[in-house]
């Protein structure tokens, strides 16, 4: 009796399209899809993988981005995402937080050098 109502507690939910992600499926923009392909194949799959695993893998990381989003919002300045936010959220996951870090890091470097070169050419 309890599978049944775990089974139509999940169909409601497929029938209801509260997701976000599903909502106009077949004629959404896809707005990762040349990233993702390239990215694919740069991790060993076909260099035309098919557009249904191109699908599958843009609507997990819309659905990644739209919950981090969320929980961004509802810490912090509520109904505002920062930086210090997001690094907070996936403080617990080692992978991610180095990456966050790397690239945090690589942006800062990046302005800097931005900055010299810019005071070099038009400086004073």
């Amino acid at each position: 009796m309890a599978d049944e109502e775990d089974e139509t507690g999940y169909d409601e939910e497929v029938e209801d399209g509260s997701s976000g992600v599903d909502v106009g499926h077949g004629k959404r923009k896809r707005l990762f899809s040349k990233e993702l392909r390239c990215m694919m194949y740069g991790f060993g799959d076909d260099q035309n993988p098919y557009t249904e695993s191109v699908d599958i893998l843009e609507d997990l990381v819309i659905e990644f981005i739209t919950e981090m989003t969320h929980k961004a919002m509802s810490i912090g300045r509520q109904g505002r995402v920062q930086v210090e936010d997001i690094v907070f959220l996936i403080r617990k996951d080692p992978r991610k937080f180095a990456r966050v870090k790397d690239l945090l890091t690589m942006n800062e470097e990046l302005k800097r050098a931005r900055k010299a070169f810019d005071e070099a050419n038009y400086g004073s």
